[in-house]
């Protein structure tokens, strides 16, 4: 007997290849979107010759969750390194460091996480003109 696996609607279903009776559905968990931060760089960091942005993605599920970034509405992708995806308790967590030289960061002014999980879209946004 061979069996067949089919995704659908977030399940995962076993069949005879034969027979094409089903033998058994595996449902899996709920989605649950990430709880996204975005730390800036600190102000030791910034006094010398770079400046590295945080963004922590933890606590969603399923696995897949995508990073990128934006500075001043454009997309960045030098300097940019994104961690694999870790597991705990059936929970994923990742992070993205964002680096720029002191000099960008200085012409900078709007800095963007931007995560897509499951299909849905969500931004966190650093002001520079906002800082205390």
């Amino acid at each position: 007997m061979m069996i067949d696996l089919h995704m659908k609607n977030r399940s995962i279903i076993m069949r005879n290849s034969t027979t094409s009776s089903m033998i058994k559905e595996v449902k899996a968990g709920p989605t649950v979107k990430p709880s996204v931060s975005l730390l800036p760089p600190s102000s030791l960091q910034i006094s010398g010759d770079s400046a590295a942005l945080l963004c922590l993605l933890s606590s969603y599920s399923p696995q897949g969750a995508l990073v990128s970034w934006t500075l001043d509405g454009s997309e960045v992708t030098e300097g940019v390194l994104t961690s694999a995806e870790s597991q705990q308790d059936g929970r994923y967590s990742r992070s993205s460091v964002l680096t720029l030289s002191k000099a960008r960061w200085e012409k900078g002014e709007l800095y963007v996480c931007r995560v897509t999980h499951d299909g849905a879209p969500h931004e966190v946004s650093f002001h520079k003109s906002s800082e205390c």
